[in-house]
């Protein structure tokens, strides 16, 4: 993806046919009062395939034939059984593919140097599908993954899997379904798999009130995220007639359940410091250790929101490095 790509709001301006557009994010969605939806191709999707000296062997899986969700699983190679990951891609809940090819480079190098089983999941896209749909296929996942050992899967990925290492994670909102679901999992039964924890980078949150960094961090035309962006996002994803104060985009606004009552896993989260969601980050972790709960946070100096499949530069590419080095520390602890 080209990271240049500036990700400005246009609404309205363009037109599909005679229809006026009603929401756009130049490059990634628009949205016409019709209903109709566009999504310009403009990250390449890519096949399966790795270069070999990665060691990293990868195949897609139909999970639900009905609502076309599937997951391209990484298997590196390895003499024993492997952590499993379980992974949601970014896009603001609108944009986003487990074939996109930043995703496909990024899972790839994390699944060799992490040394984790990944299985990356392509959810359902809002406005077709708005929340909870996303939640609805991380949990219909972890479902099909229970099944698939309990009748003793014969894929060869099953059988270098440690059942008992399972970890939800994902970036921007891949972040936010990871942790969404994850509160959804307390009342399943998901023998024989063993959640760990959960792996959070730059979560996707939002609020009504701004936070400083979202008030008044100067975002360059390519960052990945400015604030109009995320707006028309949280527009496009939460269900009519709710605004960013709704439990799914503010976990800690008034209508949200209180954190010292929820079942959480111990979590990482991975926060960049040019990121206008950066202090709404720091209030999460701030919230999660108040309310008891276990968590650690990783603050990326220099490098704005989603900068590990966004950026070539030097300082991105040495603090992907710092961040695949800390997952595999909290994976492996």
């Amino acid at each position: 993806m080209d990271p240049s790509l500036s990700l400005q709001i246009g609404k309205g301006s363009n037109q599909h046919g005679a229809v006026p557009v009603k929401e756009e994010i130049q490059g990634l969605i628009k949205v016409y009062k019709n209903g109709h939806v566009e999504r310009p191709q403009i990250v390449p999707y890519v096949t399966p395939a790795l270069p070999p000296e990665l060691g990293v062997t990868t195949k897609d899986f139909v999970i639900d034939n009905f609502t076309n969700v599937w997951a391209r699983v990484y298997v590196p190679k390895s003499n024993w059984k492997l952590p499993l990951v379980v992974y949601f891609h970014g896009g603001g809940f609108c944009a986003g593919s487990a074939a996109w090819s930043c995703y496909h480079e990024f899972l790839g190098k994390l699944a060799a140097k992490a040394g984790c089983l990944i299985v990356s999941i392509n959810y359902r896209l809002a406005p077709e599908n708005p929340l909870p749909a996303a939640y609805e296929d991380g949990v219909k996942c972890l479902m099909w993954l229970k099944q698939e050992a309990l009748k003793g899967s014969s894929e060869w990925w099953s059988k270098q899997c440690n059942l008992c290492s399972v970890f939800l994670a994902g970036d921007s909102a891949g972040a936010n379904i990871a942790h969404n679901v994850t509160t959804r999992l307390n009342s399943k039964n998901l023998y024989p798999l063993t959640l760990k924890g959960t792996i959070l980078i730059q979560p996707f949150f939002g609020g009504e009130a701004r936070t400083n960094s979202e008030k008044n961090m100067v975002q360059s035309p390519r960052s990945a995220l400015s604030l109009p962006a995320s707006d028309t996002y949280w527009r496009l994803a939460l269900p009519s007639g709710t605004n960013r104060d709704h439990p799914w985009c503010n976990p800690l606004g008034k209508g949200s359940a209180k954190m010292e009552e929820m079942k959480l896993l111990p979590t990482l989260v991975c926060i960049s410091e040019m990121d206008i969601l950066r202090d709404r980050n720091l209030e999460f972790c701030a919230a999660l250790g108040k309310a008891g709960k276990k968590v650690e946070h990783v603050l990326y100096k220099g490098v704005g929101h989603a900068f590990q499949v966004l950026s070539k530069s030097r300082l991105s590419q040495s603090r992907t490095n710092e961040m695949i080095a800390r997952v595999k520390a909290f994976v492996n602890r």
